[in-house]
């Protein structure tokens, strides 16, 4: 993330408004505020408070559409985390969701660029630390997952209900049309008949649920993209708007599938050995991953394609996003890759389970 030029406070009645959000957040004097670019669904700006002290002023994208509690999901999270002890993530100071403004501490770094084994390692050791904080009586408390999926039926019925509302946008947008019926469907189509017959030959429940023990606490958007590099070497993850219980598979194939990081093969290993490694206690663990990634894979196909939806678009525009053409043929071509991705990744994860 990079800062743009630093907003005046004599500039505007808004950015008046800014200053006096940051200060009475931070309950002392700010003399500079800047925006930072590099938000998908939000604003985000530096604060530096007349003491030096810097932070984090988060702007959280207010949709009609979508009825989820980013604000609050994502500061219950990290002052949940901040009890347990847990140090790599932004520090939750004040929020005020009436005006949609939470405060954080600022989390100084560089894009993990290019992440190495021992990225993957510090990404393995938070999982843990998820996993540990979990057992806390007062973890009980925290939601599930922003589209948590504790069962095969689950997903399945959140891809169909993507593919949905994609095919309603379809009707504007000939090429989008195409490629759902071309190759979405199907894809969707194969792979969900083959997951119930894998899980019935596994002896597993494909619309039941798994249980309390099984599931882990999970950021639901995890990955390089949301993380930076301290001076120090050590990470920091950032963004927990999506924060809550759900099933470990689940994470670990949305990192392993996540189109905003690049992971050579190598180091998706690397972290599937460490998840399974982490998950060993669960014995159904290793065969769910393995019958589900390609689903999961498709559920991402589904989501890179978001822009296409004119609510979606919104909270990027709002974020600064522009170029809305380039976009939708950016983000084609990507779930267009993903779908291509699915049998070779299948085969791979087969191998190594």
């Amino acid at each position: 993330m990079s800062s743009n030029a630093a907003i005046r406070h004599d500039g505007d009645r808004a950015a008046a408004a800014l200053f006096e959000i940051a200060a009475r957040l931070a309950g002392r004097r700010v003399v500079l505020i800047e925006p930072v670019t590099g938000g998908g669904n939000n604003r985000l700006h530096r604060v530096v408070c007349a003491d030096g002290t810097r932070l984090a002023l988060k702007a959280y994208f207010q949709d009609r559409t979508d009825s989820r509690d980013r604000l609050g999901t994502e500061f219950a999270a990290l002052r949940f985390l901040s009890g347990q002890g847990v140090s790599c993530v932004p520090a939750a100071i004040a929020a005020d969701p009436t005006s949609g403004h939470a405060l954080y501490g600022w989390a100084a770094g560089e894009p993990v660029v290019p992440p190495s084994i021992g990225d993957i390692d510090a990404a393995v050791r938070f999982v843990a630390l998820l996993k540990q904080a979990a057992m806390d009586p007062a973890a009980a408390l925290l939601p599930p997952a922003s589209e948590a999926c504790f069962s095969g039926f689950e997903l399945v019925r959140q891809v169909e209900a993507r593919y949905a509302r994609l095919q309603a946008a379809a009707a504007a947008n000939g090429a989008l049309g195409r490629f759902l019926k071309q190759e979405m469907r199907p894809a969707l189509d194969r792979h969900a008949t083959a997951a119930r017959l894998a899980y019935a030959d596994a002896g597993l429940d494909f619309a039941a649920e798994i249980d309390g023990a099984r599931r882990t606490l999970s950021p639901a958007d995890f990955g390089f993209h949301n993380a930076l590099r301290r001076a120090s070497g050590e990470l920091v993850f950032l963004d927990f708007e999506y924060f809550g219980w759900d099933d470990p598979v689940k994470l670990t194939a949305d990192f392993l599938w996540h189109p905003g990081m690049v992971l050579e093969e190598k180091l998706k290993r690397h972290f599937r050995q460490r998840m399974l490694e982490l998950f060993a206690d669960d014995p159904t663990f290793a065969r769910r991953l393995e019958i589900l990634h390609p689903l999961y894979g498709l559920r991402w196909a589904a989501i890179v394609l978001n822009e296409f939806l004119p609510e979606r678009w919104r909270r990027r525009a709002f974020a600064g996003t522009t170029q809305r053409l380039s976009v939708l043929s950016r983000q084609l071509a990507r779930a267009q890759g993903l779908i291509r991705q699915l049998d070779a990744d299948r085969g791979a994860l087969s191998d190594e389970v």
